[in-house]
């Protein structure tokens, strides 16, 4: 990723971060696209990490599915990993990435996954 494209994505982080508001019943969903994988994880009020999930888990690598079918899968993953723990409403934090393609795709299967932004 190149430093422009990071930077404008860092000053939209920023500039979102004021309008995400956690707490200790809601917490973050947070979600981060590289190039050719992405990653989601459940982020607690104090930053610290509940549950995650990604595109680099062991069963994952070995398939051939597309990025975007790869990201659905991620959303599923993280919204069963969730439920289990027993948390069904979560913020979304897109990270000043924009609400279309891989995020969008991991966004809905979370929903259809049980968890309630």
């Amino acid at each position: 990723m190149s430093n422009v494209r990071n930077a404008r994505r860092l000053k939209i982080k920023r500039r979102v971060a004021g309008s995400i508001v956690t707490s200790a019943d809601r917490p973050r969903l947070v979600v981060f696209r590289s190039n050719s994988e992405i990653y989601a994880q459940i982020v607690d009020i104090t930053n610290k990490t509940i549950c995650a999930s990604s595109s680099l888990e062991k069963d994952m690598i070995a398939s051939k599915d597309n990025k975007t079918t790869k990201a659905s899968e991620v959303g599923k993953r993280i919204a069963q990993k969730a439920t289990g723990l027993g948390i069904t409403k979560v913020v979304f934090d897109r990270n000043g990435f924009l609400y279309h393609g891989r995020v969008k795709c991991l966004a809905d299967a979370a929903r259809e996954g049980g968890l309630q932004f």
